[in-house]
């Protein structure tokens, strides 16, 4: 397999306010299912279920014919939330949560009301408001060692049934990465640059899969991520086991 992300040195460059973002182009990648990924423990919401709406994101998909195997050109744009280093599952997600089921819609949603409510109090500002299920945040800007702590599923599930399109952070705990690609709840982008320290809470950015770049509308700067890799086309099926039927790997229902 091909390494998950080969490195892009960070940039930042002044572009005017008002940049039309253009769209996403493709690059091609390995074919091969990534073997360092298990099957999740967790089953999730069926497309009919729970259609999974992104109301702060936007996703350009691939045409219907398009290979299970090709590299994801998406666009994701709105309001970016922003944590600092070490940001925990603890914190994404408090254990006492963890008996919701994500496979039940309702509870599937009501996990997402939860998403990162365990922030200490410092974070003035609630990723989700109180009373409602959703967040106004399409994209997650961290820290260093995110999504560090325990193993559980629930954390990357939570942000994406909150409305959540991607994270992007300097550097993740492994297993959150792996929990990521394997739900395909958000895409866990990574920037050598410390966006946390760039950007701020409620400012406007676009992320271009395909050009591997965040761009932050409110400062007017643009920054290079590193690829996604073979990760992509797995979280954009929704996950390992919708990419392995996609693919022929294991039997369509």
């Amino acid at each position: 397999m091909k390494a998950m992300a080969s490195l892009f040195s960070a940039t930042a460059t002044v572009i005017p306010r008002n940049l039309a973002v253009a769209s996403s182009a493709k690059h091609p990648v390995g074919h091969s299912l990534p073997n360092s990924y298990s099957p999740p423990f967790l089953s999730f919401p069926t497309s009919k279920s729970n259609p999974r709406i992104r109301l702060t994101a936007s996703l350009q998909s691939p045409p219907a014919h398009a290979s299970a195997s090709s590299s994801p050109s998406a666009t994701f744009h709105g309001l970016c939330y922003v944590v600092g280093d070490n940001i925990d599952t603890d914190q994404i997600i408090p254990a006492e949560y963890l008996t919701l089921v994500p496979s039940k819609p309702d509870e599937y949603e009501k996990l997402g009301s939860y998403a990162l409510v365990g922030l200490p109090a410092s974070y003035a500002t609630r990723f989700v408001e109180p009373g409602e299920t959703k967040t106004k945040y399409a994209i997650v800007i961290g820290g260093a060692n995110f999504g560090c702590g325990s193993s559980r599923e629930h954390a990357p599930v939570a942000l994406g049934a909150s409305g959540a399109a991607a994270v992007v952070a300097e550097s993740y705990a492994r297993i959150f990465f792996r929990n990521s690609v394997a739900t395909g709840e958000v895409y866990p982008l990574e920037s050598e640059t410390r966006l946390c320290e760039e950007c701020r809470t409620g400012d406007v950015v676009t992320i271009e899969l395909g050009e591997s770049r965040l761009i932050n509308h409110t400062t007017g700067k643009e920054y290079r991520l590193k690829p996604i890799g073979d990760a992509g086309p797995v979280i954009e099926a929704g996950g390992i086991f919708a990419y392995a039927r996609k693919s022929g790997m294991i039997p369509s229902r």
